[in-house]
């Protein structure tokens, strides 16, 4: 009967992952020969290197200013905590489309930090400035926030372990707390790369040029229709998927071994 049990609860969670992947088989749905010549080419290849330099550069600056702040916030106490992780959340929880139109009027010629922007030659629409920035906003509350969570995971008498022989706190947090935590450092960064480089919504309306891979793909549905669409949807799950994918599995691993 337990075995019986098991499994049914086997072929129920198959099937529930199945359907879940289902969206996947539509790769190899019947929709006439994939189109990809010079006029699709070009720009596909083209929003594939704005994703992947423009990205890459969000991403450092999302690890170096947000590292620190989860740093903060997993020393911080209880209260304290809550209002940081709150401001967070915001950031997390704001609508896309939203996202984009603040910014824009934000750091656009607008507002009052746009044109002084704009006087120093910083153009914050339609620019790779405006594309970066846009992901660091896009993909800073995922990375602080995933990585207090792997900050946490850090057993806190290794830390006062370390500081007893010595160490300072400075010294504890490089020597101790951060090879403790790089996996789950590389989850939150991951988790972050995913949501920054597949943006649509905020970055259409701030940074339509220069396209990334998002953009390109909906102005190629648009242009094109889905034959053309197809060659750069793989490109974008080959960039957006592996990343996340292997952190987690490694962190999973590590945590079990």
């Amino acid at each position: 009967m337990i075995a019986s049990r098991g499994w049914m609860a086997r072929t129920g969670a198959a099937v529930f992952v199945l359907a879940l992947l289902y969206p996947l088989a539509a790769l190899f749905a019947h929709i006439g020969a994939w189109q990809w010549g010079a006029q699709v080419r070009g720009p596909a290849l083209s929003s594939v290197r704005v994703s992947l330099l423009l990205t890459t550069v969000a991403m450092l600056i999302v690890v170096a200013a947000g590292t620190p702040m989860a740093a903060y916030i997993a020393q911080c106490k209880h209260r304290e905590r809550l209002l940081w992780q709150g401001a967070l959340l915001i950031s997390v929880l704001l609508p896309p489309l939203a996202l984009g139109i603040l910014f824009t009027l934000a750091f656009g010629p607008y507002g009052g930090v746009g044109r002084l922007l704009n006087h120093w030659g910083v153009v914050m629409t339609n620019s790779s400035t405006a594309f970066v920035a846009t992901q660091v906003y896009v993909g800073m509350g995922y990375f602080v926030l995933g990585a207090v969570a792997a900050l946490d995971a850090v057993p806190p008498m290794l830390q006062k372990q370390a500081a007893l022989l010595g160490l300072t706190p400075i010294k504890v947090f490089f020597r101790v707390t951060l090879p403790l935590a790089r996996l789950g450092l590389a989850v939150a960064l991951s988790m972050a790369w995913v949501r920054a480089v597949g943006e649509f919504g905020a970055v259409v309306v701030t940074a339509y040029y220069p396209s990334g891979m998002p953009v390109q793909l909906w102005v190629d549905l648009q242009s094109f229709g889905l034959p053309a669409v197809m060659p750069l949807l793989v490109i974008f799950l080959a960039v957006a998927l592996p990343l996340p994918w292997l952190a987690h599995v490694l962190a999973q691993r590590r945590s079990h071994a």
